[in-house]
């Protein structure tokens, strides 16, 4: 991703957090939100991804439902969004985006990440038209 495809993205980022709800940004300050271009390698063998514009974000870490007191010794819980996978998925079929498109498709992404915090799984989301 050249610099000012990235300049932009982080721009319209940055505004549609700004209009988040505000138990996102509640939540935010327990679990950091991550900006990277695209996963790793090691990671995209771990998920099994084979193109690094597939994923559009991932909760890394233990959902609320899940977490117990006996807890202990485990990495934090993360979120982390991919650039390139977020521009892919708000591009239309000519391989354009344009910026209402990626608004709404970073809006979901963050949506769809902190409802996996919340236990929600894949149905469950795309039911409530996050998927």
């Amino acid at each position: 991703m050249d610099e000012a495809t990235r300049n932009w993205f982080d721009a319209i980022f940055e505004e549609v957090l700004d209009a988040m709800p505000p138990r996102i940004h509640e939540l935010m300050e327990q679990i950091p939100l991550h900006l990277e271009d695209h996963p790793s390698r090691a990671m995209m063998r771990e998920l099994g991804i084979r193109y690094r514009d597939d994923l559009c974000g991932l909760f890394t870490g233990i959902p609320i439902t899940d977490k117990s007191l006996e807890q202990s010794g485990v990495l934090p819980d993360v979120v982390t969004l991919f650039r390139e996978g977020i521009m892919r998925a708000a591009a239309d079929e000519f391989g354009r985006v344009d910026e209402s498109a990626l608004r709404e498709q970073i809006r979901i992404t963050i949506l769809h990440e902190f409802g996996h915090y919340h236990g929600l799984d894949e149905n469950e989301l795309r039911a409530l038209g996050y998927g």
